[in-house]
């Protein structure tokens, strides 16, 4: 956004003059800082118009002049600083398996236990009033209802009083056994079910037992194998370990039967653990923190870089209700102010719900990766206008809240209010936007969340019924997005319907201010169980940085202004329709490559599946192996002009060779493409294919990318990939009668098939 001053002073005749009586009664008058009034002075009319709003302006390039963390008045904050390395673990992290036998304690609580740790900030007022620079300082016996004196055994010692940190109680039940209580969000008695604290005075070779009884949500992902994380300071300075996952015998569930008012129903989150070392600090957290002091750390060194500085300005967008800052960044090449405004612009918010922390992380992936120096992003930053919100709501964040602000409401639900001192980076955001649409456009916008009921990466879009020529088109790049992202994003866990409860969020209100491409991606807090990922495996931050990354590898795409490109999109739209996609459920189709080839499709009847015979696969080029195992079929006696492929994960990495591949496009390298053909015979499916048997005749398949390849399997048997330069296709159905007789693939089978194909030739 770019930066304005007003002169009030005459200049000439005609000018606005300041300063008259009429002038500075009716500003005395009004009590707004935000009207500027002026009297004309050829007509003496009085002219009130908005003042630009005065946040607006650079930080300084002195770390050590920013402004601290502002807390309620009634938080006690110790003085220790929480830090922690970052970390990648070397494989994906499994799910914990569950067996249906975990154990399911009820709450006992402190009448028959001891509560070594107890902090509920209070008031005599249940609303927020003031804040304060650091916080009240804390002190060990302030949280200490029983003196550690005094109680038998061996006991752990708690604290949660740093930023983002919500533990409320600890309530020690034996020496291995502890219930814990979370705090709800401040001014609030709701949503429960962020945490964060740290554990003192542990021991190793011994297994603990945690219940965290007062949780809120009626359904978890901790009920499908998601773990809770632990972060060892011993294991971080002596083997360089970070956060990771923990947990075994892990159930959630239910605690009370009857569900009213006065008395909601509660939820128990339990689990066993060790720890790793004797007379450590450990930390259990819901997610990986990403702290308000993280991000303002991020951006000073994003601001003190002398190349990156060039093109990303971190700008102060508005003060929230305690006083914190939040900034948003502007990343463009520089360019004359004739031409940047021909760019369109592309908005990114994340964190207006505190305890989503993934949302955090995958901002991260979005500047590391636009602010790089990779040929992607130097095209991204020439063709576009980005403006990243990356913490929409830091005082949830640094009071350790899971869903609202300090005024106790869903931020992310106020996107409709004029209530601009009470939502102040809601109401600023409002602002930015509609001056981005009256200057140059917003070609897509997107808030970042998690979640915590579903699996995968995916997104909510918004459905354009109303205008004919927009039908299903919102689906178009989430589709694109999948193919991009095959290991992590999901198309078909995509929703497009607009739902009454959702008309106040971010997504619905632009969509309605007139952005068409208006998101939100949801991240899962546990991860993903595409095939590609080997199964069901917990998301890394590399993973959810990496989500930014595709992200915008998908926008070059879906915008790219060649004829070509967008009469693909149309084709694809009209596929879409054709296949009876809808907003409660998109149908995946498959896409061979954006900018060219021939689609693919399966088909199959009870009658082929016993065509089953070996065949050859003879290739006039073949180049690196890819990670994609392909076993192609024909139906036999069916001339058509598409093959019949399915799609198999090898243990390749995916990643490393859809990267190399991409790099290799993005650079301008030259590949000679490849050219396969099946001989005349079918293809014998490898051994975890759950799927019914397809035939084929001899028919070319022609590759259209540079990274396609011909791979040979342990058993022999030939499979080959069609040409395209994503890692991963699935299909979205294989099925579309039962009286047809065919079958799906096994859930959560690393299975992919191609749909009914299309013809991409453009």
């Amino acid at each position: 956004m770019e930066e304005k001053t007003f002169d009030t002073a005459p200049i000439n005749s005609g000018a606005v003059k300041a300063g008259s009586y009429l002038s500075s009664f009716l500003q005395n008058t009004l009590k707004s800082n935000q009207v500027e009034i002026n009297t004309d002075a050829r007509t003496n009319r009085t002219i009130a118009r908005l003042k630009e709003p005065r946040e607006l302006f650079s930080l300084s390039r002195d770390i050590s002049t920013q402004q601290g963390v502002r807390w309620p008045i009634e938080c006690q904050v110790i003085d220790e600083p929480i830090h922690h390395i970052e970390y990648i673990p070397p494989v994906p992290e499994p799910y914990y398996v569950v067996t249906g036998r975990e154990l399911r304690p009820k709450p006992v609580g402190a009448e028959l236990g001891s509560v070594v740790y107890d902090y509920s900030p209070s008031t005599s007022v249940n609303y927020f009033s003031r804040s304060v620079v650091g916080g009240t300082p804390g002190t060990p016996e302030t949280v200490i209802s029983t003196a550690f004196e005094e109680t038998t055994g061996h006991t752990l010692q708690f604290e949660s009083r740093f930023e983002s940190g919500n533990l409320a109680k600890a309530v020690k039940i034996s020496d291995v056994y502890y219930e814990l209580y979370l705090r709800p969000d401040l001014y609030t008695g709701r949503h429960m079910q962020w945490f964060y604290f740290r554990i003192q005075n542990t021991r190793s070779h011994c297994t603990y037992r945690f219940s965290i009884v007062n949780m809120s949500k009626p359904d978890s992902l901790y009920t499908c194998g998601m773990k809770p994380l632990l972060y060892s300071v011993k294991d971080a300075e002596d083997n360089k370990i970070g956060w990771r996952r923990c947990g075994e015998n892990i159930s959630y569930f239910r605690n009370n039967s009857c569900d009213d008012d006065d008395h909601p129903s509660s939820y128990t989150l339990t689990f066993n653990t060790e720890f790793p070392y004797d007379e450590d600090t450990v930390f259990l957290a819901h997610s990986y923190p990403y702290t308000y002091s993280t991000l303002q750390d991020y951006l000073m060194k994003l601001q003190n870089d002398p190349v990156k500085s060039e093109f990303s300005k971190i700008r102060l967008l508005c003060r929230s209700l305690a006083g914190n800052n939040i900034y948003y960044l502007t990343i463009t090449a520089p360019t004359p102010a004739e031409e940047s405004k021909k760019k369109q612009a592309v908005v990114i918010t994340a964190r207006v719900h505190p305890g989503e922390t993934p949302s955090s992380w995958m901002m991260k992936g979005f500047l590391d990766y636009l602010t790089s120096d990779c040929s992607q992003a130097k095209e991204l930053r020439e063709k576009f206008i980005f403006k990243l919100v990356p913490m929409l709501n830091p005082d949830g964040v640094i009071v350790g809240n899971n869903r609202c602000s300090l005024t106790g409401r869903d931020l992310n639900r106020q996107y409709r209010t004029v209530i601009r001192e009470t939502y102040p980076s809601i109401w600023y955001t409002k602002v930015m936007i509609r001056r981005l649409l009256d200057d140059c456009g917003i070609v897509m916008y997107c808030d970042l969340h998690a979640h915590s009921r579903k699996h995968n990466v995916f997104i909510y879009g918004c459905e354009s019924k109303r205008i004919a020529e927009r039908t299903l088109k919102e689906q178009v790049f989430p589709l694109m997005l999948h193919k991009n992202a095959a290991d992590k994003f999901s198309f078909e866990n995509c929703k497009f319907r607009i739902q009454r409860s959702k008309e106040g969020t971010g997504r619905v209100v632009l969509w309605s201010m007139g952005v068409n491409n208006s998101y939100t991606m949801e991240a899962s807090f546990a991860g993903s169980r595409l095939g590609g990922r080997r199964g069901n495996t917990h998301f890394s931050t590399a993973d959810l940085e990496a989500m930014g990354r595709h992200f915008c590898d998908t926008l070059l795409d879906y915008c790219d202004e060649d004829p070509g490109k967008e009469q693909l999109r149309n084709k694809i739209v009209t596929r879409l329709l054709e296949e009876g996609s809808n907003a409660d459920e998109p149908i995946n189709i498959a896409l061979s490559d954006y900018s060219s080839d021939d689609g693919i499709t399966t088909s199959s009847s009870d009658e082929e599946k016993e065509n089953f015979t070996k065949s050859e696969v003879h290739t006039e080029i073949l180049g690196e192996s890819s990670p994609v195992h392909v076993a192609a079929k024909v139906v036999p006696g069916k001339r058509s002009s598409f093959s019949k492929v399915i799609c198999r994960q090898s243990t390749e990495s995916i990643g490393v060779w859809y990267g190399s591949g991409r790099n290799s496009i993005g650079g301008g390298m030259s590949v000679q493409r490849r050219a396969l053909t099946v001989t005349k015979a079918t293809l014998e499916p490898p051994g975890d294919v759950n799927i019914a048997p397809l035939t084929s005749e001899e028919m070319p398949i022609e590759s259209a990318e540079a990274n396609s390849s011909v791979v040979q399997s342990s058993s022999s048997t030939n499979y080959v990939t069609q040409g395209n330069h994503h890692s991963l296709l699935r299909a979205r159905r294989m099925a579309f009668k039962s009286s047809e007789g065919l079958q799906r693939p096994a859930p959560n089978s690393c299975l992919t098939a191609f749909n009914k194909g299309i013809d991409f030739d453009v």
